[in-house]
């Protein structure tokens, strides 16, 4: 009798124990923009790293221990891809030894491949600077490719994390009927930019120029990542353009002497979430943009 009381006691205690809670994903991304988007997508099912800050060069980033380490905790790892993080996220991978993010697993996304890509070349020429394999990997500048990103990284969470599937599935579903009212909204205000001639600093403008209808007549770097020079600048002096677009990370000599020379106005626009003020989430950073560009062609 008493071993059965003692046995109906821990069941009870059993009982009344509550359950575990579930364990938040371990997200390491490599770009803010994609930290931006999981921010929406996942919300707090995920604790989310970003490897590079709106003043970086993601091109450039140097392997740290603290990279490392993060990457070797990661259950989920988000990139670019199209080969901008080429020059450091392969050896990050290889000192982690994580295998839940290693190419081809569910563990790791890269953006670009979910999307249609533009300047895919025909070779590759070294000469001609530097030209990615896999074509231009600046997507985040185009909110309708975003859109796609943000169904297929939705569909990823979903199966690396099925016990949060239906949270991420209703998420996914907010943020796209949120995305869609925003994106009528910035097609709508930004009609007065569309056929626009523009004179970019880097080519990474060429998705944002997609979008709205603006044409590229030249470019500050006489090849990608190839620094301007004064021969190629009075070059591009000859050129009628009707605005010069930059970036925060972008030398701003060159977009200077040349609007000195033509009176062509300059527009600083954030690459990333949070490169300028005002552009802290997805929405506010196309909000930014969008209004800038307005700013500029009205006056």
């Amino acid at each position: 009798m008493k071993d059965i009381i003692t046995r109906m006691l821990w069941a009870v205690l059993v009982l009344s124990i509550p359950p575990a809670a579930h364990a938040k994903l371990n997200v390491f991304t490599c770009e803010p923009e994609w930290a931006a988007l999981l921010k929406e997508l996942a919300g707090k099912n995920a604790k989310i790293f970003s490897a590079t800050h709106a003043r970086q060069d993601p091109h450039f980033v140097q392997a740290r221990p603290s990279l490392i380490a993060k990457l070797r905790s990661a259950d989920l790892a988000v990139c670019t891809g199209a080969q901008l993080e080429a020059g450091w996220m392969p050896m990050l991978q290889r000192r982690a030894r994580n295998p839940k993010v290693l190419k081809g697993k569910d563990g790791h996304f890269e953006a670009a491949w979910s999307v249609r890509r533009l300047e895919i070349p025909g070779r590759l020429d070294r000469t001609e600077g530097d030209v990615h394999g896999d074509g231009n990997p600046h997507i985040q500048l185009d909110p309708r490719r975003m859109l796609k990103v943000a169904r297929a990284l939705s569909s990823r969470l979903q199966k690396i994390d099925p016990g949060n599937a239906s949270s991420y599935k209703k998420r996914f579903q907010q943020f796209s009927k949120s995305w869609k009212t925003s994106l009528a909204k910035w097609k709508k205000k930004a009609g007065a930019v569309k056929g626009k001639r523009v004179i970019v600093h880097h080519r990474e403008w060429i998705y944002l120029l997609d979008w709205l209808g603006m044409k590229r007549v030249g470019s500050l770097e006489p090849k990608p990542g190839i620094p301007p020079t004064i021969s190629h600048l009075s070059d591009l002096k000859k050129r009628t353009a009707d605005l010069i677009i930059i970036s925060p990370l972008n030398d701003k000599k060159p977009s200077k002497w040349l609007r000195e020379q033509t009176g062509t106005p300059v527009v600083v626009l954030p690459h990333t979430v949070g490169a300028v003020p005002n552009s802290k989430d997805l929405f506010a950073f196309f909000d930014n943009i969008v209004q800038q560009l307005i700013n500029k062609v009205s006056k």
